[in-house]
């Protein structure tokens, strides 16, 4: 379960239904053409947190179908819901899923208590392993070093995608739990992630920047932070383009550059204007 995992995207029509044959390239793409070593299913980057349960289920139904046990399958199951969280890890783990993976409860303020029994209540459930994804930008919710240590206690719960720049806490982490898997979650810290030895990352900009991804990881391990630092600057360039255009549309139409059909990103997130597409496509022709 080591290495580097693309947060999936997955490709939508214009109705915001799920365009199956797009998805299914750009599993393909991620495998054949990133080379990554898994596909983190449904997190944020799969626009996850707007769709229906229904919705869920079918693509991991898809990524499945078409991924096979080519690479590493994480399916993210977190919702506000706690029953919904607890039917989808248990269609995932019929589904022979490697593991999965919760975002922390979030928009209310739910206490630290509150918080482990939601862990709790999921892995719980199911015959499978549960990587927590601590993403407090986004959730609001910080958790210390005990407490991480008091979730990673429960022998099912084997990990942390950390989506955090705190890397003082992150080291502790490394320090503290050397059997724990650890995943950088910014994909533009991923060389200071790396070295502080994690043992990969889950991004979703590896969607079309997995080779440099693997490249940085790989240097750092070995020693060759110099080149690896090459390397990430050429990434950052790529990734401040990227935002400074919009996420997650970007990186749909640099994959529609490629000849993946990414389809369209689901509303309330707007389309790109034309001119914003071609800044997509100028990115694409030089960094893919």
């Amino acid at each position: 379960m080591k290495g580097i995992f693309t947060a999936l995207m997955c490709a939508f029509d214009e109705n915001g239904n799920i365009d199956e044959k797009g998805l299914r390239e750009i599993v393909r793409h991620n495998i054949e053409e990133s080379k990554v070593d898994g596909l983190y299913v449904n997190g944020s980057t799969g626009e996850s947190f707007m769709l229906t349960t229904e919705a869920k289920k079918r693509i991991f139904e898809i990524v499945k179908d078409e991924g096979g046990d080519q690479v590493k399958l994480i399916a993210q199951v977190g919702s506000l819901n706690i029953d919904e969280a607890v039917d989808l890890a248990k269609f995932a783990t019929k589904l022979n899923y490697d593991a999965i993976s919760a975002v922390t409860p979030f928009y209310y303020k739910f206490d630290f208590e509150e918080i482990k029994d939601y862990y709790e209540t999921i892995v719980n459930s199911v015959d499978n392993n549960l990587i927590i994804y601590s993403i407090p930008a986004l959730t609001g919710v910080n958790m210390n070093l005990d407490q991480f240590g008091e979730l990673l206690a429960h022998d099912k719960i084997i990990g942390v995608k950390f989506t955090a720049p705190d890397f003082f806490l992150l080291e502790r982490l490394r320090h503290a739990f050397p059997d724990k898997l650890i995943y950088s979650g910014f994909d533009e810290m991923l060389l200071s992630a790396s070295v502080l030895n994690v043992d990969g990352a889950i991004g979703s900009t590896f969607n079309v920047n997995g080779k440099r991804a693997r490249d940085i990881f790989e240097l750092a391990q070995n020693g060759n932070v110099a080149e690896a630092l090459e390397v990430q600057k050429v990434t950052n360039d790529l990734i401040a383009g990227i935002l400074d255009n919009g996420l997650y549309q970007t990186i749909k139409e640099m994959l529609k550059y490629k000849g993946v059909h990414a389809g369209y990103c689901r509303k309330p997130m707007k389309q790109l204007p034309e001119e914003k597409v071609a800044r997509a496509q100028e990115l694409a022709k030089k960094y893919m």
